[in-house]
């Protein structure tokens, strides 16, 4: 009999552990600030230039990544200061296989390789600042500069689809 006892009570020792983790909940909670959505920004490589638009970002509210819903109403303050998350669209229109660079006091942050008459695309966390986008493999295409802003909004508002 006391060995049925004991089994029991480790049983149910057990049945508490687990219940006690299983009860602790999520860390994260549903009203915390969602991070901002990718900025876009499209490059444009011919033989004798690198076109960046839009020059400057982060600056204010992206007009044109607003959702209709939210037209009109204030975007919620985002309490991080962190970098700027930007997605570069890049369409090739030279002969040659280029390399993106996205330079900073010519340092380069991020080079991706895009191919002749193609396009790419590549994600990189962008702080504050100045920055040269460059065409490494075009000797004579004057590179173009962009600027990154402070200005940081939240997703919390939007409807975001995958």
């Amino acid at each position: 009999m006391r060995l049925g006892r004991a089994r029991a009570a480790a049983i149910a020792v057990l049945v508490g552990l687990t219940a006690l983790f299983v009860g602790c909940g999520e860390s994260r909670h549903a009203n915390d600030q969602r991070p901002q959505v990718s900025t876009r920004v499209s490059i444009t490589i011919s033989p004798s230039e690198v076109i960046v638009q839009p020059l400057k970002i982060g600056m204010e509210a992206e007009k044109l990544q607003e959702s209709p819903q939210n037209q009109g109403h204030p975007e919620p303050p985002l309490k991080r200061k962190g970098p700027l998350d930007v997605t570069f669209v890049v369409a090739n229109q030279t002969p040659r296989d280029v390399t993106v660079q996205v330079l900073r006091q010519s340092r380069a942050l991020k080079m991706e390789k895009v191919f002749a008459h193609s396009p790419g695309s590549f994600q990189v966390d962008l702080p504050a600042g100045s920055y040269t986008v460059a065409a490494a493999g075009l000797p004579k295409a004057r590179p173009a500069h962009l600027t990154v802003g402070s200005y940081r909004a939240s997703s919390q508002n939007d409807v975001l689809t995958p």
